[in-house]
């Protein structure tokens, strides 16, 4: 785990998916279902390969781990059929989310979402769990040139709330998630999900929660209740 360090940060920059919201299992889900509907079986394992990356790094890693003859496309079909299906129903909020979201905004910290969900879906998913207020910057992963492990999105979230990287805190749950905050001169905390931290994550991260409950003091301990704005 990397070395303590007692800096003050200016913001927070929150992942949306598995992090904010209880969404992955129903992405594992749908997933799983488009495979078997189209004859195919998707390993959990492979799975994991696929969570924190954008669509159009999801369908070149599907392309590469099961040949060109694939039918990407039509998998995404029906992933998301199934998956909007779900999501129309009920958007779960993690433990721990609202009290925090509460006291950022008390606060007056600068917030935003950089997910690898493209934009119309960051959007409709926090209005659907009731979230979206709290938000006044999304960035989307169809923002962005690079999706994560890349640093584009956090960089591009930073500049949008005007607050320099080494300043920013993030959150994540994903592996792809730490090494883009890590990228980007931002300090990684990690909430994981599905997939527990590897040795390499690890390293990366400056902290590790099993929740956002228990992440609350260490965010309250580290960000300044005054900023400056770049």
């Amino acid at each position: 785990m990397a070395i303590a360090s007692a800096t003050a940060y200016d913001a927070i920059i929150f992942d949306m998916d598995g992090l904010m919201l209880d969404t992955e299992r129903l992405s594992h889900r749908a997933f799983h279902r488009a495979f078997d509907e189209m004859g195919y079986a998707l390993p959990y394992e492979d799975y994991l390969r696929l969570v924190g990356r954008n669509r159009p790094d999801t369908e070149q890693l599907l392309a590469e781990m099961y040949g060109p003859q694939f039918p990407v496309q039509a998998i995404y079909q029906r992933t998301n059929i199934h998956y909007a299906a779900a999501i129309a129903q009920a958007v779960p909020v993690k433990s721990g989310l609202r009290p925090l979201l509460d006291w950022l905004t008390q606060n007056h910290i600068p917030i935003a979402v950089a997910s690898s969900t493209e934009r119309s879906g960051v959007e409709y998913k926090l209005r659907q769990a009731n979230l979206r207020h709290y938000f006044p910057v999304i960035v989307g992963g169809n923002e962005v040139s690079q999706g994560k492990p890349k640093p584009d999105i956090f960089l591009t979230a930073a500049q949008r709330i005007q607050i320099a990287p080494h300043k920013c805190i993030v959150l994540e749950d994903s592996e792809p998630g730490i090494r883009a905050a890590h990228a980007a001169n931002m300090l990684p905390i990690m909430i994981p999900d599905l997939k527990p931290p590897s040795a390499e994550i690890k390293a990366l991260a400056h902290r590790i929660f099993p929740t956002l409950t228990e992440a609350l003091p260490f965010v309250q301990s580290r960000l300044k209740t005054s900023i400056t704005r770049i």
